[in-house]
């Protein structure tokens, strides 16, 4: 066996990479498998639910896991799998809108300023850096005292927050993706700078967004959930992980702590597995970069 650096195929690899990858592997196939399960339980809420997450049975409150509520009662006496299950459907609900918005809001800016230039390229790079200069969670909770509770003012604050990453990202690659020879093959043919961004800079850059996305849908999870504890997200009567959290400090005062850490789990679960899948994505695309 050989040491050292070794030569297969034109590339060097590092003694032991193989099992490195190996061993992540079981990983990505766990936390993949967990969000398709989240998500199919947010989608399936209504039907697998067995009872309504608002229904109240103080005789039960705070009541520990029997076959009746197969995971316990909170202390207004509400079913936690019920309101784990339908709260699934906003906990997603809400980070996807940040997702979509910032993810379409920066690519567009990005492809702008990376392809574009000169003084527009400043113009919204510095734009962006403003952004930066505020804290998403901050904006998100001077929106919300303005606008009240609900989901929509917190989800447009922390896509504000979110977009700059995502055009900066987007510049970076756009600003390589002008040096490779399709561009001017396309350019001496005569197409316009909108088509080669769009039928093939665009696809070109995609994945590589997309697996920064499903990074940014954990931690724009994690920030409304947080927003969802102080009180600033969704109406109270509405079942949401971080709004459970929140609910079950009282169960905890009394020696129930169920109501309210299973809820905290799934949140972190969540979040670390989006991050895993995102990252797995992230490093596929950049080794089949050129």
């Amino acid at each position: 066996m050989s040491t050292g650096l070794t030569q297969r195929s034109g590339l060097t690899r590092r003694p032991g990479l193989g099992r490195v990858k190996a061993a992540r592997a079981p990983l990505y196939a766990v936390c993949l498998g967990f969000v398709v399960l989240v998500v199919l339980a947010a989608l399936l809420a209504p039907w697998l639910a067995p009872y309504d997450p608002n229904a109240v049975d103080l005789s039960a409150a705070l009541a520990g896991p029997a076959p009746d509520h197969l995971l316990g009662v909170d202390a207004a006496g509400r079913d936690t799998l019920a309101r784990l299950l339908l709260g699934a459907r906003t906990s997603l609900l809400g980070p996807l809108g940040v997702v979509v918005f910032s993810t379409v809001a920066g690519v567009a800016v990005g492809i702008v300023a990376g392809w574009r230039g000169g003084w527009l390229d400043s113009v919204l790079s510095r734009s962006t850096e403003l952004v930066f200069a505020f804290p998403g969670m901050l904006l998100a909770i001077l929106i919300v005292s303005v606008y009240g509770e609900g989901l929509l003012a917190p989800v447009i604050a922390l896509a504000i927050a979110y977009l700059p990453y995502v055009s900066r990202l987007t510049r970076s690659l756009v600003l390589a993706e002008r040096e490779r020879p399709y561009v001017s093959a396309y350019t001496v043919q005569g197409h316009s700078a909108w088509q080669i961004c769009l039928r093939h800079v665009l696809p070109n850059i995609a994945p590589i967004v997309l697996a920064q996305s499903t990074i940014n849908f954990g931690y724009a999870l994690m920030d409304l959930a947080g927003l969802s504890f102080l009180g600033l997200g969704v109406p109270a009567l509405t079942p949401d992980w971080g709004r459970m959290v929140f609910d079950g400090q009282t169960a905890i005062q009394h020696g129930y702590p169920l109501s309210a850490v299973l809820p905290c789990a799934f949140i972190v679960l969540t979040v670390v597995a989006f991050n895993v899948v995102g990252e797995r994505w992230a490093d596929r695309v950049a080794r089949r970069t050129p």
